[in-house]
């Protein structure tokens, strides 16, 4: 490769793989040395103001360390054990340089609690600004991830995205205050009709349905390979996903888990065009301004994945609001998010942004968390088993249906999901596959109002704030053998029947479950928490039940050790492939 090309190649391979990086709105702050790495602390209390100590005075890496380390050591596949050295180096607070963005690294439960509550009703996503840029640029609205009070940039705005070609003029960005009722309207929506207690349960029909069909199609797999094993798991997962959402948001069904036909090929460019999105987000945030006029391929890639999924999600919204008016008032329970956004008046172009951006959260999460789990309980026989028995005990005792009976009576399917949900091995499981692989890595913050403490230091406003999950749910002070798959430190002994102190994690006098309530946060707290977290736990607990009551699951033979990596969220670092043996 020529020198000339070879800096701009680095610079994508690196930016591709930065979840930690995000271009905060205010102006950059300047560059410090880096004092000697101090030993790691549990967080103190807030010192006295005089006391307080700045940006310049926070250890760190400095800029050729923290390039060398992800160019040279690989670091580009590792961000997520990055977070630990760090942690381990530097102590629970560091901060670090890449070009002119400064991010300040969050690694202790307390401190992440201290962020948390100083962020105000309605915090500001970095890794928001290309997805605002790709709204501006194409005119169309937003949605819950993109939508916040007091996140700057925007049509006109300088936030480092190019646009290409320039596009026409725009209409000018919305006052702060006006963006905030935007997203506070379709925000509370959206929280009553996914995340009050119970309300889940109204898609358990649909859901249930799709598992059968998810359950069917392994079936088919496993019987096209002499062993029994299923191929890239995490693709089969990721049609299921595509499916169960599509029928959650516009009551629509794709036929994803068919045999292979016109209707399967046709949304695999949906799942791509997620897969997409999600690859160059960091592309398009990371890479300077002038490499970007110079290759705007990324940036042209970047908007064409997400104009296919407004187009997709335009479509089958049209459809719905079309077949709702034409048929009047809907059925008991047949009703999805479109109508749940529809009926208290949302605009239209503020359900397309919400809808588009809830199938892209919906499509690739529970597909990872799924094979994740599926992979650790073939390599864990024991918890499986046991697990496996907790089901069948369930399906005598409490009303938990298995094979097809769910998916025709959602009355019948509701009961199994509350049922489910209330299975105490199951839940353990889901958790504790969450703390070893949390979707998100690490979640960015950028607290616009004022500046903050954070520990012994004052952060600026608008400076680029880290919160490093997979360091603190792989904490051995909150989690004993932290890297080692334990569902039964979620449990209390009367749901194992274990003597006490014989699971680690699970000591005489403890709750179950970490030691501080922030260690592990797989969806978030606060305003900015996941809204589809109940649903997301739904279609966990019935998938998981169903799979199990019909399959053993084992290891590839012969397969090695699968090993995540950083890619925006948190991915299998090769396909998983698993063997089904039918029960």
């Amino acid at each position: 490769m020529s020198p000339s090309l070879r800096l701009p190649a680095r610079a994508a391979v690196l930016a591709h793989s930065l979840p930690e990086l995000g271009i905060p709105g205010g102006p950059p702050i300047p560059p410090a040395a880096s004092p000697p790495a101090r030993t790691p602390h549990l967080a103190r209390g807030p010192p006295e103001p005089s006391r307080l100590r700045g940006l310049a005075e926070m250890p760190g890496p400095s800029s050729t360390a923290f390039i060398f380390e992800l160019l040279c050591r690989g670091g580009v596949r590792r961000l997520h054990e990055m977070q630990v050295h760090g942690r381990s180096r530097f102590g629970p607070l560091w901060k670090a340089r890449f070009g002119p963005v400064l991010t300040v690294h969050v690694a202790d439960p307390a401190l992440v609690a201290q962020v948390l509550r100083q962020e105000g009703p309605e915090p500001s996503r970095a890794l928001s600004c290309p997805w605002k840029e790709h709204r501006s640029l194409r005119g169309v609205s937003g949605g819950l991830l993109t939508l916040a009070r007091g996140v700057r940039g925007g049509a006109g705005g300088d936030s480092g995205v190019i646009q290409f070609p320039p596009p026409p003029p725009a209409p000018p960005t919305p006052p702060r205050r006006m963006e905030g009722e935007a997203w506070r309207g379709p925000r509370r929506v959206l929280a009553q009709g996914l995340l009050r207690p119970g309300a889940a349960e109204a898609f358990a029909g649909p859901v249930a349905t799709v598992v059968a069909e998810l359950v069917a199609r392994l079936q088919r797999l496993r019987r096209q390979h002499p062993r029994g094993i299923v191929p890239d798991i995490g693709t089969e997962f990721n049609r299921f996903g595509l499916e169960a959402i599509s029928w959650v948001l516009f009551s629509s069904r794709l036929g994803c888990l068919g045999d292979t036909g016109e209707a399967t090929v046709g949304t695999e460019g949906v799942i791509r065009s997620v897969g997409a999105v999600l690859a160059l987000t960091l592309v398009t945030m990371a890479l300077p301004r002038p490499l970007l006029r110079l290759f705007p391929a990324p940036w042209d890639a970047f908007c064409h994945a997400w104009d296919q999924l407004f187009a997709f999600a335009k479509g089958h919204v049209d459809r719905r609001v079309a077949e709702v008016a034409a048929r009047g008032p809907l059925a008991e329970g047949d009703t999805c998010v479109t109508d749940l956004l529809a009926r208290e008046h949302i605009p239209v172009s503020s359900i397309y942004g919400n809808v588009t951006e809830l199938l892209l959260a919906g499509v690739d999460t529970v597909a990872s968390t799924l094979a994740w789990s599926l992979y650790e309980l073939a390599q864990n026989p024991g918890t499986q088993a046991a697990l496996h028995r907790e089901l069948v005990a369930a399906t005598a005792t409490s009303g938990i249906t298995s094979g097809d009976s769910a998916t025709t009576d959602s009355a019948a399917a509701a009961a199994t999901a509350t049922a489910l949900g209330r299975l105490p091995l199951l839940r353990a499981v889901v958790k504790e596959t969450l703390r070893l692989y949390p979707v998100i890595p690490a979640n960015a913050r950028v607290v616009s109002n004022s500046d903050i403490r954070v520990g012994d230091y004052l952060v600026p406003r608008q400076t680029l704030i880290t919160l490093c999950h997979y360091a603190t749910s792989r904490d051995s002070r909150f989690f004993p053998a932290p890297n080692a798959f334990h569902p039964e430190r979620w449990l209390r002994h009367r749901d194992i029947g274990d003597s006490p102190g014989d699971t680690p994690g699970d000591t005489p006098g403890h709750s179950p479950g970490p030691k501080h309530p922030f260690a592990s946060l797989p969806f978030g707290l606060g305003p900015r928490s996941c809204v589809g977290r109940r649903l997301a736990e739904l279609q966990l607990h019935m998938a998981l039940a169903q799979i199990l009551l019909h399959f053993e699951v084992c290891p590839e033979p012969g397969g090695g050790r699968v090993r995540p990596m950083t890619r925006t969220l948190l991915a299998p670092g090769a396909p998983i492939s698993l063997r089904f043996l039918e029960r």
